[in-house]
């Protein structure tokens, strides 16, 4: 979306009722985190995939380096593993934050379109 568009709709959102925005964010949030949470459990389970294949955990590969007899295979596996890991904390991070939103709106009454 290019940034007048965004001004736009960010423009339009502010012209809804306080509770409506809070309403809409809310639930927003909460589907979000639906799919952060699978994306979260995906990463996760890759992360340990490649510590029960490799029986080390990616720490000890960091610190110690790879096997001396890593082959081509064993370096990709590396590269991916990191990808997996730097999802998996950055998912959490996310998730972390939004949860945030959904607890502080736990007090107040939802609001339905037509009520």
């Amino acid at each position: 979306m290019n940034i007048e568009a965004t001004v736009h709709l960010e423009k339009k959102f502010a012209l809804l009722p306080l509770q409506e925005r809070e309403t809409i964010i809310r639930q927003g949030t909460q589907m979000h985190l639906t799919v952060l949470r699978k994306r979260l459990f995906l990463a996760e389970s890759k992360v340990r995939y490649f510590e029960e294949k490799y029986g080390d955990t990616l720490h000890v590969w960091d610190t110690q380096g790879l096997p001396e007899d890593a082959d081509y295979e064993v370096h990709e596996d590396y590269v991916l593993w990191h990808h997996w890991m730097d999802t998996s904390q950055k998912v959490q991070q996310e998730i972390t934050s939004l949860s945030e939103i959904v607890e502080s709106g736990r007090d107040v009454e939802p609001v339905y379109a037509g009520c």
